[in-house]
């Protein structure tokens, strides 16, 4: 039997290539001239959906091709795993909760006009502890799970890095949008581990007029 985790990491390495092409600003600087208002309202929907389903083929590949079991957490230590994975659950959705779930998920832009639309920075509740909860959670959660096989860690590796390279391009856009006051906020705030002292912010981009 041929194990292919590097077939598993290859696929999620083009995920998020195309995704993180897709979230560029250039490219919504793009649909925004071709499309207009329509574009500046629905591009996240479209976003998180195009996310969600490109995702089903690379858990298929997970799911199918031929895998092998490295680790298997016994009772009752897997239901601590468990019980930190239903905690990364609700700290996700308590996140999403304090950015504003429609806003997040880009239901809001359908039936709200883009220029009534103002991006605030949230700096409170789990946002006080890191930057980033939302990946913070998830990547609890995907490392919690108690049986790891080779499919599996080849999925974790590169969401993990996908996640990583993802806040470099996320940041650049945030410090682009909110300037001092997001670079203040990397200076005082852990992006992923609460507690860790953050590291020296990257440099602010020129801002770009639109």
């Amino acid at each position: 039997m041929t194990y292919s985790p590097w077939i598993i990491f290859l696929s999620v390495a083009i995920y998020g290539l195309v995704h993180t092409l897709l979230a560029s600003l250039e490219l919504k600087a793009w649909a925004n001239q071709r499309f207009g208002e329509y574009a500046v309202r629905g591009y996240r929907l479209f976003y998180n959906l195009f996310a969600v389903i490109s995702l089903f083929p690379v858990l298929a590949l997970v799911a199918l091709l031929p895998d092998r079991t490295l680790y298997r957490i016994p009772l009752p230590w897997a239901l601590l795993t468990l019980a930190g994975q239903g905690l990364a659950l609700a700290a996700l959705a308590l996140g999403l909760m304090q950015t504003g779930a429609a806003s997040f998920l880009g239901i809001d832009g359908l039936f709200q006009p883009a220029p009534q639309r103002e991006s605030t920075m949230v700096v409170g509740g789990l946002y006080r502890w890191v930057r980033h909860p939302l990946y913070t959670a998830g990547l609890v959660f995907i490392w919690l799970i108690p049986v790891m096989t080779a499919n599996l860690l080849a999925l974790n590796i590169g969401l993990t890095v996908y996640i990583l390279v993802g806040i470099y391009f996320e940041e650049r856009k945030l410090l682009s949008e909110f300037g001092p006051a997001y670079a203040d906020y990397q200076r005082r705030t852990p992006m992923l581990v609460p507690g860790l002292k953050p590291g020296a912010p990257p440099t602010r981009p020129a801002a770009k007029s639109e």
